[in-house]
């Protein structure tokens, strides 16, 4: 009874999958707010690497990992795949559930994953600094961790729910060198009009990333670096996917059903991309795609799918998304990484066209999920990664009434050893579940001014 499926550091994979080349239709491209016309190239030269800006636009299949990037990637990669054993035996159910385990990266997510090849990118074009936003501190520090192995400075604008609520994440970001800051600040122009405006604001990923992009556009040393959301980020964490299916050959199974949480999109396509690649493909027609949100912040299951723009300073191009709208700021939940307006261009168009679909969650069931499988597989998961757990488990428990032996498969994307307040309030019984209220929503959403 084998628990975990390995790789060698030799069974790597070497390229990333690029789905752009096998989707049925062009993806929308973003827009310039300026002109409502394409956006070129040159225009992102002043916060992007060109190398990025070529990956983002590129039909290639697949794109090489630079050597440099796989020798990082060796600390923790390739990373194992959990047969979950222990959890189907408390749930008594036929189904059998495997997960992929990003927690044992040095930041303890799926994010250096792409932290590190951004980095390397912008380190190769001289660049000496780079600027960003973080939800519950899982990409800040991924990025903190990556600027510090290739020398550069790093400057990251924390939503301030998230800031206070996981100090520990700000200082392990320190202990790599970086600069963190609750957002919004007094530091940017978009940062000091926000907080003259709702002096008591919690912060958002979309103001953060003002303030960050804001940073980056004003200094000729910093870009900017994103850790969801745009392809090239999407692209780089798909070697979690490509790894997935080497190890599910080994086990003589594929899954019938992948299972990730989503906010901006990143671990959740970079998992499945390459099981979806499959299905596009026709190789693989049947297979399932469920991505998993909070009612708090839900995007794909209550937005509005068109075009928006990425922060609330409407500093980014437009990209067609499910959105709530770009002033849309989202209760203070615990999975703070999961309060994003927006979400990626290309999941939404997957989800769009009826090749994936969303479900939507209360934090306190997401919780008691969280602690379900920490009492039988002995993972405490990050918040965001338990809303996938969630999803597992009402499938087995499904499978337990219909008799359906499926293959479960979800990405186990982060512990939670700095979300323990979350669990605290959760074993007090104070962890508030948030709905936002569908009519807040609508008036967010008629406040676009991009139809």
């Amino acid at each position: 009874m084998e628990t975990k499926i390995l790789l060698d550091e030799n069974e790597m994979p070497r390229k990333w999958y690029n789905i752009l080349a096998d989707l049925p239709t062009p993806l929308d491209p973003p827009l310039n707010p300026a002109t409502g016309e394409p956006i070129k190239p040159e225009d992102l030269s002043a916060i992007f690497p060109m190398e990025l800006i070529k990956q983002e636009v590129s039909d290639k299949r697949e794109i090489p990992i630079p050597e440099e990037v796989l020798e990082i990637y060796r600390v923790w990669r390739p990373t194992p795949l959990y047969r979950a054993y222990r959890l189907e035996k408390a749930l008594k159910t036929p189904a059998r559930i495997y997960y992929k385990w990003e927690g044992v990266s040095p930041p303890g997510s799926h994010k250096p994953n792409t932290a590190v090849a951004q980095a390397y990118y912008n380190m190769k074009e001289g660049i000496e600094r780079l600027s960003t936003e973080t939800g519950a501190g899982q990409w800040g520090s991924s990025l903190a961790f990556a600027a510090s192995l290739f020398g550069l400075k790093c400057t990251v604008y924390m939503v301030k729910a998230s800031y206070e609520q996981k100090p520990y994440r700000r200082i392990l970001m320190e202990t790599w060198g970086a600069e963190c800051f609750p957002s919004p600040t007094d530091r940017t122009e978009a940062g000091r009009r926000i907080r003259e405006k709702f002096p008591d604001t919690t912060g958002s990923l979309g103001i953060a990333i003002s303030e960050a992009v804001e940073d980056a556009a004003k200094h000729d040393d910093t870009n900017y670096s994103l850790g969801s959301v745009l392809n090239h980020v999407l692209l780089h964490q798909t070697i979690i996917g490509l790894e997935a299916k080497k190890q599910f050959e080994i086990a003589e199974t594929y899954p019938d059903m992948v299972f990730g949480c989503v906010g901006g999109g990143s671990n959740f396509s970079g998992a499945s991309f390459p099981f979806v690649g499959d299905k596009l493909r026709g190789e693989k027609p049947e297979v399932e795609i469920i991505s998993c949100e909070p009612m708090a912040c839900p995007t794909l299951t209550k937005g509005l799918y068109t075009y928006d723009f990425g922060d609330t300073a409407q500093l980014t191009p437009l990209l067609k998304m499910y959105t709530l709208g770009h002033d849309f700021v989202p209760p203070p939940i615990h999975a703070g990484g999961l309060r994003y307006h927006g979400d990626a261009p290309i999941l939404c168009k997957l989800t769009k066209e009826g090749y994936m679909s969303a479900r939507a969650y209360y934090q306190n069931e997401v919780f008691e999920a969280a602690h379900i499988f920490a009492r039988s597989e002995g993972f405490i998961v990050a918040p965001e990664s338990a809303h996938a757990v969630k999803a597992v488990i009402d499938e087995a428990i499904r499978c337990k009434k219909t008799g359906e032996e499926k293959v479960l498969f979800f990405n186990n994307s982060g512990h939670g050893h700095f979300d323990l307040m979350g669990y605290d309030l959760y074993h007090e019984g104070k962890l508030v579940d948030y709905e936002y209220p569908a009519e807040l929503i609508k008036k967010s959403l008629e406040s676009l001014r991009i139809k």
